[in-house]
């Protein structure tokens, strides 16, 4: 018995040290008795794949060595730990009492031991087989990615082919129509060739033409002369054979006026004589002679003298005053009519053409408002039959205040008067008689009249003044009588440079007050332009008239070049402080410097020379005027 267990102890050990398999008789058990590692060669044990290795290997390989998978044998396969354990097993056995019941007790153990491994072979497949699975799902998901990648490469070369293709296309769309264009191009310049060509062809037609035409009536012109030259020495000839025929008659009828002449004279001259024997020789014939001349004298001188009283009352009564210097009402009733409506025309056609409706008159837009409605107020007040309004215009000479007071009357449909405050003090006692026939002729216009007082402050300032004379006091007093009341008829209008001096009743007068201030840059702009169109672009055109052409020499036109607006705004900025009189003298003086040129031109450079010339006489005058008030 003892040697039965040591046999099957010994066995075991054998086959844990060697590591062989082997089969036994109760089951198909492979373990290893003595050991508790998993064999080398288990099938539960799988490898991990190894990555390929190349078909061709070196010829100077080294030989492969065997793998060793238990780190504590050897490469043979020995195991000492399970040998040491055998025998530590059967010397186990050999001292135990049972040694029978040791033995089923390790086997029964060795069962046990190969059971866990039976189950951890399985555990390890099910493992493996998960591996399996997953390793198969992770290459469908691999194998997935790859398909969706290479399907987006698919359409990412579709697309990019796409893309290449249109870009192709565009670019022989390009091409075509570069091409097209080239064509368009050719095709154009070649009719522009052909219409070249074409017109050359029919101006040397033309010039041939032309040539011929001229050649024929060089033709002509040679053949008329020659005909005239003919016909003339024909006529020269029949002169010359004639000229002895006509001397003749005009000698003989010559003579014959002489003598008829002479005799007529001396007839006359006898008849003369005789007549003046018989008064001298007879008295009474020689008084009626001498009373009848006497006679015809005194009547002539009466005649005369009569006519010219009769007509200095004629011309009191219904005669224009001597203080007018002008009007348009004209010195009699019935004269000035035709003038009137012509002078009515040509300022409404200037007006119109000027586009302010105040002909050539320029002032500050705020102003001309104003005037523009005084002048309606007015033209409603005559309507309506209500009192006039007097005014009174103030500002630096130049300014327009007397053109402005005309294009008033005009505009609110008044007649119009003007005269001077210097005309009154030379009339000495006489003026009060005047002032009140300027009144009395003015209430006669059936229209209404402006009775504009230019320098007013003349003979309207302050009574109290120690140099103003007894007579002009008196007119001042007429004056102030006439226009104590409102008029219907009547529309005073003072002007004056010095509104101070002005007299405290004829303030009083005065309803509306207007300022005439020197023209700014713009104003200044316009007044340039409308005096170089009437000093320049007008100067020498024929003034219009029936007979104008036939009695008028022609002018010489002045020729205008470079000139815009813009010299004409630099000359309007270097003009600051001249009046509306200042730049017409300077546009006047313009005229001159141009027809003292020798062309007749005026150019940029002439302009600016006068301009600057003016400024500086302009100057010069304001400082001469500020030394004298100094």
């Amino acid at each position: 018995m003892a040697k039965n267990c040591a046999s099957g102890i010994l066995a075991v050990i054998a086959y844990a040290t060697f590591n062989v398999d082997h089969a036994y008789a109760d089951g198909p058990f492979k373990f290893s008795p003595f050991s508790t590692s998993p064999p080398a060669t288990s099938t539960t044990q799988q490898a991990a794949p190894e990555p390929a290795k190349p078909a061709a290997q070196p010829a100077a390989q080294e030989p492969v060595k065997a793998r060793n998978d238990n780190p504590r044998t050897t490469s043979a396969g020995f195991d000492p730990d399970a040998l040491e354990r055998g025998v530590e097993a059967l010397n186990k056995i050999a001292k135990a009492p049972k040694p029978k019941q040791i033995f089923d007790l390790i086997k029964k153990q060795e069962e046990t031991k190969q059971q866990e491994l039976a189950a951890k072979v399985a555990e390890l497949k099910a493992t493996q087989a998960q591996f399996e699975t997953e390793k198969q799902r992770v290459m469908y998901e691999e194998q997935k990615k790859l398909a969706q990648q290479q399907s987006q490469n698919k359409a990412q070369m579709a697309k990019y082919e796409d893309e290449l293709a249109r870009k192709r296309m565009q670019a022989e769309n390009e091409h075509h129509r570069a091409r097209n264009q080239e064509l368009v191009k050719m095709q154009e310049e070649s009719a522009m060739r052909q219409e070249a060509a074409r017109r050359a062809t029919e101006e040397q037609i033309q010039a041939q033409r032309r040539q011929t035409e001229r050649e024929k009536a060089e033709i002509e012109r040679e053949t008329i002369r020659v005909r005239s030259l003919a016909e003339a020495e024909g006529r020269a000839h029949e002169a010359k054979l004639s000229e002895d025929v006509n001397r003749r008659m005009l000698v003989d009828r010559a003579n014959a006026e002489r003598e008829k002449w002479i005799s007529a004279i001396n007839t006359t001259f006898e008849h003369i004589g005789g007549g003046l024997r018989e008064i001298l020789t007879d008295q009474n014939k020689l008084v009626v002679a001498v009373g009848g001349v006497t006679a015809l004298a005194a009547g002539v001188y009466t005649t005369r003298e009569g006519a010219r009283v009769i007509w200095s009352y004629v011309d009191r009564i219904l005669g224009q005053p001597s203080l007018i210097r002008e009007s348009s009402r004209g010195k009699y009733p019935w004269s000035g009519l035709f003038s009137r409506a012509m002078s009515t025309m040509s300022r409404g056609a200037s007006g119109s053409k000027n586009g302010n409706g105040f002909g050539d008159v320029i002032l500050h837009p705020s102003l001309m408002k104003r005037i523009e409605h005084l002048a309606n107020a007015t033209a409603n007040t005559k309507a309506h039959q209500a009192p006039f309004r007097n005014m009174l215009f103030y500002g630096p000479p130049g300014t327009g205040k007397t053109m402005a007071a005309r294009e008033l009357a005009r505009k609110s449909g008044l007649d119009y008067a003007l005269m001077t405050g210097g005309d009154v003090a030379p009339l000495g006692a006489q003026a009060v008689t005047k002032i009140h026939q300027l009144f009395d002729w003015a209430k006669k216009s059936n229209r209404g009249l402006l009775l504009f007082i230019d320098e007013a402050d003349a003979f309207l300032c302050e009574r109290n003044k120690t140099y103003m004379s007894e007579a002009q006091r008196s007119a001042l007093n007429a004056l102030l009588f006439r226009t104590g009341d409102q008029s219907k008829d009547i529309v005073l209008a003072l002007a004056t440079n010095r509104p101070g001096d002005l007299d405290a009743a004829v303030a009083d007068r005065i309803d509306e007050v207007l300022e005439f201030p020197l023209p700014g840059e713009g104003e200044r702009f316009k007044l340039l332009k409308l005096y170089l169109d009437k000093y320049i672009a007008q100067a020498g055109a024929r003034k219009p008239g029936l007979f104008s052409h036939l009695f008028q020499k022609q002018q010489q036109q002045i020729e205008i070049k470079g000139m815009n607006d813009d010299i004409i705004k630099e000359a309007a900025a270097k003009t600051e402080g001249f009046s509306g009189r200042e730049i017409a003298k300077l546009m006047a003086s313009v005229q001159a410097a141009v027809y003292g040129s020798e062309n007749c031109v005026l150019d940029a450079n002439l302009f600016r020379e006068v301009v600057d010339y003016k400024v500086a006489e302009h100057q010069q005058r304001r400082k001469f005027a500020n030394d004298e008030g100094a």
